[in-house]
């Protein structure tokens, strides 16, 4: 491995450090916003989902458009469309207004999620390609962790200084996006043009001197010869469109892919991710707490994923997916039983260390016991309103929650944790590698799709579930989603690990 494609994959992919920041920043975000715009359960889960809305389009579209144009054209159209949402998002005024620039962010994290690892399997050889796509599972866990800690800094300042009130905060968590978004937009001039797109577009010469640049002579020679081998054995295959993917030729690849797709989301990542805050009030520790826990789960995805990078190439693929997907059953099934044995109690002391609620209104609630999660919340908020509620459920949860919370948190971060070292960086490592050059970025596209419709569809239904369903009753249906990927998986997972791009398309494509 050359620094020159350590660099680059590292540039590459900090498309990847913008998406976890943004996914990191909005679960602190909405603490304050929600309240300020009195969003319900729709209009919260809209404003966190609406980037994996538009990033659908993106993902959908932005493989087959960089299969024409190239990868790096498009990469520096979205760190400009990432500044230019960050600023927008800042400055929101309305409801409307903070949704749409959060859409112009998805669009950009939608096409850089699978030019990314796109590019990085194109530049890299077998011996180290899934370390290097795994760096862009490393800088979207970096992201989170920046964001987090980022949430937890302006936090801080919310409680000690009047500047960062409420209504201020928040524009500030989000704004500050625009500097590492900025930063990406200059490096990816430097950066070059993928080799084997340059091939497939019979710009041959500068092909090679990429090549040359960042291999050095010996290997540059066999990737070479590796590509026109490929590429002679292809130059008789159809033209590249949405029905070639599904053809015999390509079905078995195809499912293994949309299999990895659907169940990377299914399980609920995003659900954790981009409602981090929220779900640790959920537990009781109250509302400091959940934001310094927010910290410490981002550093434990940081920690994960750097063991993921130093084992892809050795361990293999499927071993460390087969072992994460047990752990993420495992984790969910725990933080289920965990919330299904919590039991919520307002006592005279805890109602009256609620300063910002009109404790009169709360008195009718006092020694009784709830074991249901959803019809204590659904009490208060008829007895103090929404909007009353949301600004202080934090510390309503912690008068009240009576419930093993070191299980549950055991249960949170034992999930990420098998995530960032499985499904999280593995899935874009399988992707980059089992489709042929000539059909790679529609591929990707497509699975991208069907992964970003699934990560919408989980982060705009988790509030309602947390509201009528409940915390235990959402984890179980994700851990047993998990349970079914542990049988899928055991069954059908192939290995990829030390072959070439073009032994892979020998041995899969039939």
């Amino acid at each position: 491995m050359t620094k020159k494609t350590l660099f680059i994959a590292f540039v590459v992919s900090l498309g990847g450090f913008l998406f976890g920041f943004d996914a990191g920043i909005i679960s602190g975000v909405m603490s304050f916003a929600g309240p300020e715009f009195n969003l319900n359960d729709a209009q919260t889960g809209w404003v966190v989902s609406s980037p994996s809305f538009a990033a659908m389009i993106a993902m959908l579209v932005s493989g087959k458009l960089s299969d024409r144009i190239g990868r790096k054209k498009i990469l520096i159209v979205v760190a400009f469309l990432y500044a230019f949402s960050a600023l927008a998002s800042a400055y929101s005024y309305s409801y409307e207004t903070l949704y749409i620039a959060r859409m112009i962010g998805g669009l950009a994290f939608g096409a850089a999620l699978i030019l990314a690892p796109t590019y990085i399997a194109e530049i890299s050889n077998s011996q180290n390609r899934g370390t290097l796509v795994s760096i862009q599972q490393l800088n979207i866990v970096l992201g989170f962790f920046a964001a987090f800690l980022s949430n937890y800094y302006f936090n801080n300042l919310n409680s000690s200084s009047q500047i960062f009130s409420d209504e201020i905060v928040w524009r500030w968590m989000l704004g500050v996006e625009f500097i590492p978004a900025i930063i990406y937009f200059v490096l990816m001039f430097f950066v070059p043009k993928s080799p084997r797109w340059l091939f497939n577009q019979n710009q041959t010469t500068q092909a090679k001197k990429v090549l040359l640049q960042i291999h050095g002579s010996q290997q540059a020679e066999i990737e070479i010869e590796a590509i026109k081998q490929n590429i002679n054995t292809s130059s008789n295959v159809v033209k590249t469109n949405f029905k070639v993917l599904f053809s015999p030729a390509l079905r078995y690849i195809m499912g293994i892919g949309l299999l990895l797709g659907v169940l990377q989301q299914a399980t609920g990542i995003n659900a954790i991710y981009f409602y981090a805050t929220s779900i640790f009030k959920q537990t009781g520790i109250g509302t400091d707490a959940a934001f310094s826990s927010g910290v410490l789960l981002s550093l434990t995805t940081v920690i994960f994923t750097l063991i993921a990078m130093y084992l892809v190439d050795r361990m293999g693929r499927r071993p460390l997916l087969l072992v994460g997907i047990t752990g993420i059953a495992i984790s969910l099934l725990t933080c289920a039983y965990g919330f299904n044995q919590a039991k919520y109690q307002l006592t005279e002391d805890g109602i009256n260390s609620l300063s910002l609620v009109d404790s009169s209104k709360l008195l009718k609630f006092q020694d009784l016991e709830f074991e249901s999660d959803v019809e204590f919340k659904n009490k208060l908020k008829s007895a103090i309103g929404n909007q009353v509620y949301a600004k202080n459920e934090g510390a309503i949860l912690e008068a009240a929650t009576k419930m093993n919370s070191t299980l549950v948190l055991f249960g949170i971060f034992g999930f990420i944790a098998c995530f960032a070292f499985s499904l999280g960086p593995i899935m874009w490592v399988m992707l980059s590698e089992l489709f042929p050059n000539k059909y790679r970025g529609l591929a990707i596209g497509v699975i991208g799709f069907i992964n970003s419709f699934t990560s919408w569809t989980i982060q705009q239904v988790f509030p309602w579930e947390l509201s009528n369903l409940g915390s235990s009753l959402t984890f179980l249906i994700y851990g047993l989603i998990a349970v079914f990927g542990v049988v899928m998986f055991t069954k059908y997972l192939p290995e990829t690990k030390g072959k070439s791009l073009e032994e892979i398309e020998l041995e899969f494509v039939k």
